[in-house]
């Protein structure tokens, strides 16, 4: 066992949680001693984060619609409290916006990528071509930690660090990386 050998460095002892014996080399024997290891890992966030991507993954296997993904569906489904957990990619790049229409000064907001917030068409009311000031800006990653709580819903943050988390942020990276289980 390696920890009672040489080569253990006895700094380390006070960090072991538990061994394992795995089967395999590499990332594949890395995950299987996450999984064989999970009991005692069970508050770790890495753990606790494959569990959550997986129950979404199963919702979406077993179609049971009681999730949605993209920024309009994830909206409506924000504003109808039908949202039990938001998951969002730690890494997002999206600016939300508020942008007054300088014709009506009728107030709106947009959630836009870094690239679309160069496209001028976007600061543009499309039905009366008036100009859109914008009022306000916030990384969208800030404003879902203070709005999350007015839906309802619990925020949970994921990275892409875990086969799960890269797996969510590669299947879902068109629909802005997040994504929500309803009620």
């Amino acid at each position: 066992e390696l920890g009672g050998s040489d080569m253990f460095d006895p700094r380390l002892a006070c960090k072991v949680i538990c061994s394992v014996d795995v089967a395999y080399g590499g990332e594949a024997g890395f995950n299987q001693a996450i999984e064989l290891a999970a009991e005692s890992l069970s508050s770790v966030k890495f753990v606790q984060e494959k569990k959550l991507i997986n129950h979404f993954f199963e919702q979406i296997h077993q179609d049971t619609n009681k999730f949605v993904f993209g920024v309009s569906d994830t909206l409506k489904a924000l504003e109808l409290g039908a949202v039990e957990t938001l998951i969002v990619w730690e890494n997002l790049e999206c600016t939300r916006y508020v942008m007054r229409n300088t014709a009506s000064g009728d107030e709106m907001f947009k959630f836009l990528t870094p690239e679309q917030a160069k496209d001028e068409s976007h600061f543009v009311d499309p039905e009366t071509g008036s100009h859109l000031e914008v009022v306000d800006s916030d990384p969208m990653t800030d404003w879902l930690t203070i709005a999350y709580k007015t839906f309802g819903c619990h925020l949970e943050f994921v990275t892409n660090l875990s086969q799960e988390g890269s797996q969510f942020v590669r299947g879902f990276w068109w629909h802005w990386w997040y994504s929500a289980l309803c009620h």
